[in-house]
Formats: C-alpha cells, sequence, structure tokens
C-alpha cells in the first residue's frame, strides 16, 4: 500500500509538472494576420486608410463573388462566393485590420538616433490619438530592432520612449492587446532580457505587471535548435516569464540564414515547411499562437503610369502581374490554414482583400463537415456524462468549438446562424469552453 501510495504521488507531482508546461491552446481570439508597417509611416489614420485601399483593390480585382472566386481559384459555388464577396467588403469597410504592428525594423531602416528617438515619440502619440478616437484595430504593437550586440542599446531605448510617451499620453495606460515584437532571436537571454526590460517599464509608468506580452520572431536556425543540438523554441518562450504569447515565422530571414537564394526564397520552400513544423511540435499545447510570414510578391502594377497612358499591352501585364500577385497570396494562406497556421504577416494593403477570401473560403467550405462533426461530437459526450462517466477527450471538443470561434471572430461565419446550426446558444460559444458546455448540458438533463 505505502508503494502505491508513493506511486500515485509522484504521478500527480509528475502530471501537475506537464499541466504547468501545457497550459493546453489559448482560448482568447487571434488575429487572422499583422499588417506590418513602417513606424516613420504610422498615422492614427493609418488603419483606416488601409481598409480604403484594400475596398479599391477589391474592386479592381473583382466586382462579383464568382468572378473574386475565379480570380483566387477558390473554387466556390456561385451562392457561396457571393455570400464571401459580401463579407469580405464588408469587413475591409468595419474592420480591415485586425493587428498592426508599428515596424522599427525591417519597415524603417537604418535611421539616425536622433531620428529614431523623435518617431518613437511621434508614433507613440499618433497611436494614443487612435485610441483615444476609437480608431485602433483589437490587437497591436510595436516591433523594435533585434536584442543582438549591435542593436540592443537602440532597442532599449525606442522601447522606452516609445511606451513612456504611451503611457503618459493614454494616462497610465495602454491599448488592449498591446504586444512588442522581438525579432532574430536566437538565445534565452534575449528575451528574458526583454522581459525584465518591460517590468521596469510598467513599474516606472505604474502600469499593472504582464501588461505588455511579447511576440518572437523565429527567423534564425538558432531559435530553434540551440547550441546542443537542443529544441530551443521553449526554452525561449519559458524566457519570456508568461509574457509570451506568439511566435511568428520570418521566413525570408530564416532562408537566407539557411543559404538559400533570394531568387529561390519563397513560403513554398522546404526549408519553410520543416521550420513550421518544428515550430508546431516545440510549441503545441504551450499556449502560443503561432503564425505564418509574408507573401512577399506585392500586388502592385508594373508601369506605374496612369492608366490612359499605358497602351494595350502595358495594361494586360500590369492586370496579370496583379492577378498573379493576388493568387499567390491567397495560396500562400490557404496552405497555412490548411497546416494549422490561422495567423500570417501582410504587407500591402492590396493583400487584404485575398487574405480575408482565402480564409473566409476556408472557414465556408470546412463548414458543414465540421458542424457535423461538432454535433455529433457533443452529442456522445454528453451521453457520457449523463450516465456518470469522465469524459476525458474535451481537447477534441474544444478543437472542433475553436473552428466556430475563429470564423465568427473574423467574421467568414455568422454567429447567430451558427448558434442555430448546432443547437447552441451564443453565450456557449462566447465562453469559449467545451467543458463548460457539456456541464451545462448535463444540469440542463439532470
Amino acid at each position: 500500500m505505502a508503494t502505491r501510495t508513493r506511486l500515485a504521488l509522484e504521478l500527480k507531482r509528475a502530471n501537475a509538472a506537464f499541466r504547468r508546461d501545457y497550459p493546453g491552446d489559448l482560448l482568447e481570439r487571434q488575429p487572422v494576420h499583422t499588417v506590418y508597417g513602417g513606424a516613420h509611416l504610422f498615422k492614427a489614420t493609418t488603419p483606416r486608410k488601409l481598409g480604403e485601399l484594400a475596398l479599391r483593390a477589391l474592386s479592381e480585382l473583382a466586382d462579383s463573388g464568382p468572378a473574386l472566386s475565379d480570380a483566387l481559384g477558390l473554387g466556390l459555388s456561385a451562392k457561396t462566393a457571393e455570400q464571401l464577396y459580401q463579407r469580405v467588403a464588408h469587413k475591409l469597410k468595419s474592420e480591415p485590420v485586425e493587428d498592426f504592428r508599428i515596424d522599427f525594423e525591417d519597415g524603417f531602416g537604418l535611421r539616425s538616433d536622433q531620428e529614431e528617438d523623435a518617431e518613437a515619440v511621434r508614433a507613440a502619440t499618433e497611436l494614443a490619438t487612435a485610441k483615444q478616437a476609437g480608431m485602433l484595430p483589437p490587437f497591436v504593437g510595436v516591433r523594435i530592432k533585434a536584442f543582438s550586440e549591435e542593436s540592443s542599446a537602440r532597442a532599449f531605448r525606442t522601447l522606452e520612449l516609445f511606451i513612456g510617451t504611451l503611457s503618459t499620453a493614454l494616462f497610465g495606460a495602454l491599448p488592449s492587446n498591446f504586444v512588442v515584437t522581438l525579432p532574430k532571436v536566437t538565445i534565452p537571454a534575449q528575451v528574458a532580457a526583454l522581459a525584465d526590460l518591460l517590468s521596469s517599464l510598467e513599474a516606472e509608468a505604474k502600469l499593472p505587471e504582464g501588461s505588455v506580452r511579447i511576440e518572437l520572431m523565429v527567423e534564425t536556425p538558432q531559435a530553434l535548435f540551440d547550441a546542443e543540438g537542443r529544441a530551443n523554441l521553449p526554452h525561449l518562450v519559458q524566457a519570456a516569464k508568461g509574457r509570451c504569447f506568439g511566435a511568428h515565422f520570418g521566413a525570408y530571414d530564416y532562408t537566407a540564414s539557411c543559404n538559400v537564394v533570394a531568387s529561390a526564397q519563397s513560403l513554398a520552400h522546404p526549408a519553410c515547411d520543416f521550420a513550421r513544423e518544428i515550430m508546431q511540435l516545440s510549441l503545441a499545447g504551450r499556449g502560443v499562437f503561432l503564425s505564418d510570414g509574408a507573401t512577399n510578391v506585392l500586388p502592385v502594377p508594373l508601369h506605374r503610369a496612369s492608366h490612359a497612358e499605358l497602351s494595350q499591352e502595358q495594361q494586360r501585364e500590369n492586370r496579370a502581374a496583379l492577378l498573379t500577385a493576388h493568387r499567390l497570396h491567397a495560396d500562400n494562406v490557404t496552405s497555412a490554414l490548411r497546416s494549422g497556421f490561422y495567423q500570417g504577416w501582410d504587407l500591402h494593403p492590396g493583400q487584404l482583400p485575398a487574405r480575408y477570401a482565402a480564409v473566409y473560403a476556408f472557414f465556408l467550405k470546412s463548414l458543414e463537415p465540421m458542424q457535423e462533426r461538432l454535433v455529433n461530437f457533443l452529442a456522445v459526450a454528453s451521453r457520457a456524462t449523463l450516465v456518470g462517466h469522465v469524459f476525458d477527450d474535451a481537447a477534441t471538443g474544444q478543437g472542433l468549438l475553436n473552428f466556430f470561434l475563429r470564423g465568427i471572430h473574423c467574421g467568414a461565419l455568422d454567429a447567430v446562424e451558427m448558434t442555430d446550426r448546432l443547437g447552441l446558444e451564443l453565450s456557449d460559444l462566447k465562453s469559449r469552453s467545451f467543458t463548460s458546455i457539456l456541464s451545462k448540458q448535463r444540469n440542463r438533463h439532470g
């Protein structure tokens, strides 16, 4: 009996340690994209302006659902395509940007310290103005320079100025879901330094501890494997001391680090497939959102003169270039979704129509089979719990539920329609908890 008691205690401790390391998927909303823009270009009106440009790009790409489906190769029926078109148009009018990152790294370039100081203050002031005017997207943040030996001091200074200015302008607060993105991470010490710096800045600004979250960029082989060949991502996340909630793949820096020539670099390169799989394996169940990288072929015309000044051949070349870029982006987004990456990067407002069209098509195409699976799963789970059995596969049910929550959050699926289809109340879906739904159904029948 003593042996069994000891084994049970040891197992309990081990299981508790496992739950600490693997708390499970985050149940909060994940944006479908992050739009990056140079800090020197950011204004309070930037998200709204991006939406206006995206709407123009949509109208130039297609004037109907079937035309949009054909242009992007989505393969939708005429009815579904028209539904998708209307929802994309509505999204671009109401919430064109879900997540915006004010970029002091690649999108900002190398500038003097005086310039970056001034832009850090100016951009933070613009962000505060946007917050006060109700013009911010649901998620927002700043990308600083890397914590390498060469740029860490500059990154420290920019972050101090930005957060100090922003919190002062907002009277001791920050926007909701504010995040700091750390690029080109290689070692846990860099992440730990950022976590400690944020704690210090929060204390100085009298912000609650943990107000600012951390997002890591996977852009180097060393982010995946340390000097001993061990998986490094779990250690990087642990070094963030509870602040890390996102890991974003930087495909082009990563492939360059792997000596892939620029002409061969793309999201579809086998090296990128390997990196994304390692990210998934390393961070599965750890409560970290994953994001794919960017499509670097932008939907811009080859010939920049006005339409009237172009020859018919130049007009055809422009149209072909735009269609190629839009379809490539839609293909990349669809591939990421199929691989379990529900977020990615957008670098240009013209990419937003293809982003949302591909995302919405993914959810609409999957709706019927996912609905059938969830309804059947709920029935089986409810029968088990009603007779007093422990239903130990709640994680699978949560995964099915997350599909509908993601679709509702981004606008691909209508919340009221989904409650009717699933036989659930809106509060059930908003609870984000499969376990609570089962408990509610058990009490209803109990």
